[in-house]
């Protein structure tokens, strides 16, 4: 082991995690590159688990961020009123919600995704005086304990340590099989009363499971989902933490679906530059709290304001939207060949937008691919409930240049790791 993390496995926990599968210091990041202590050069295909969709240190971003430091501005506000945070209201209304025919209140809870979807939770429940909330396999909605009742994770759930209740678990879109509508399975539940399933609270999934192996909900699915909880009055909660803020090439996930969601959780790349923030989007009319109902203590992150509301002014461009779909073709392009010239991988392409990779159908194999990616110069993740995909995160703005050279890398890897693979028998 490298002297120097030495320090961090003597007086760290055990639980740190990312660490351990890029196992290096990193000193400096920028744009889609990030570089360690001795220099060596990274492409970052990881994006911060999707909390950096615009890269490192964007320019335009940084610029503000700096110019409002040295302003002497407020950094710490809770939910007081500041220029920061009327300007991203302002401009999250006029350049996001109303172009895409949007009306919702924003609730700032706390900086992370799990404070979001705990807040989304709690108000549904609120409204509707119900308690359960029907979730989805695979799901993942954050760590802390409401969050984790609607993560279907066993590993993840498991870390609670107590019961989790008050939510029951529905097959998501094609879990069974490509040929039946799962919903199906759901609208009798619903409606037999002796299913032992009551009309719940709220119904939250991910449009795309960035955690959960890269499955993807199609417009259809989302959009007979949609009429289902209009039907049962029912709340809508998508979770767009990590889908969300273009990584499937739209700003929201769900646009393509033509839905409206009653609820929408969002972090991660809400805040443009890696700063902890998250947001919850309500319909007006679902909009009952009572002042200090749900509070926060970092909910005014004002440097997270001036980042956001500057990544929000891309999105004023159409074409900046048009040069995300165009980086998609050439991801999927990509991924569907890998999958066919290397058949050692047994494997097949999952995801939509930015947020693609390959599930392997050979045992361990995908965790060795990105392990030869790290060793290579490029930073990915696996996911799926046995870690089977390894999953490409560039950045929503990544230069061409730079996403061919994260291609080559990927291949290289992929060829060692299935030259490499010992097949495990029973």
């Amino acid at each position: 082991m490298d002297k120097d993390l030495k320090v961090f496995e003597e007086l760290e926990s055990e639980v740190r995690s990312y660490c351990r599968s890029f196992p290096t210091i990193f000193t400096k990041a920028k744009g889609s590159l990030m570089w360690d202590k001795n220099g060596k050069e990274y492409v970052d295909f990881f994006c911060g688990a999707g909390a950096l969709n615009y890269g490192h240190n964007d320019p335009n971003m940084k610029q503000k961020l700096i110019e409002y430091i040295s302003s002497d501005g407020i950094t710490h506000s809770l939910d007081k009123a500041t220029p920061p945070k009327q300007d991203f209201l302002t401009t999250l209304n006029e350049s996001i919600l109303k172009p895409r025919n949007l009306e919702y209140k924003v609730m700032f809870p706390g900086p992370t995704g799990t404070n979001t979807v705990e807040s989304a939770l709690k108000l549904a429940r609120k409204v509707t005086g119900r308690t359960e909330v029907i979730t989805f396999t695979n799901g993942f909605h954050g760590m802390t304990i409401g969050s984790l009742s609607v993560t279907g994770n066993a590993f993840k759930r498991k870390g609670a340590g107590i019961p989790l209740h008050n939510a029951v678990t529905m097959p998501y879109d094609r879990y069974m099989d490509d040929a039946t509508d799962s919903l199906d399975y759901l609208e009798h539940y619903l409606e037999d009363g002796g299913s032992g399933v009551e009309v719940p609270a709220a119904v939250i999934l991910e449009t795309v499971q960035g955690e959960g192996g890269l499955n993807w909900a199609s417009n259809k699915w989302l959009k007979r989902l949609e009429e289902l909880c209009s039907r049962f009055e029912i709340l809508l909660i998508i979770d767009d933490v990590q889908a969300g803020v273009g990584r499937t090439g739209t700003f929201f996930s769900f646009e393509p679906a033509g839905i409206k969601p009653d609820i929408v959780c969002m972090s991660k790349s809400i805040g443009g530059y890696g700063s902890p923030f998250a947001i919850t989007l309500i319909k007006p009319e679902y909009d009952i709290w009572a002042p200090g109902e749900h509070n926060g203590t970092f909910r005014g992150n004002n440097h997270a304001f001036v980042t956001a509301t500057e990544a929000l002014k891309y999105w004023e461009n159409p074409e900046f939207e048009k040069a995300i779909h165009k980086k998609v073709e050439k991801v999927t392009e990509f991924l569907n060949r890998i999958a066919k010239d290397y058949p050692e991988l047994d494997g097949y392409v999952k995801g939509r937008g930015l947020m693609q990779g390959i599930s392997c159908g050979v045992e361990g194999i995908a965790d060795k691919v990105a392990a030869e990616a790290f060793s290579r110069g490029l930073i990915m993740e696996t996911a799926g409930a046995d870690d089977e995909v390894f999953k490409l995160f560039p950045a929503i703005n990544i230069d061409d240049a730079t996403l061919e050279r994260g291609f080559s890398i990927i291949e290289e890897s992929v060829k060692a790791a299935a030259s490499k693979h010992t097949p495990v028998t029973n």
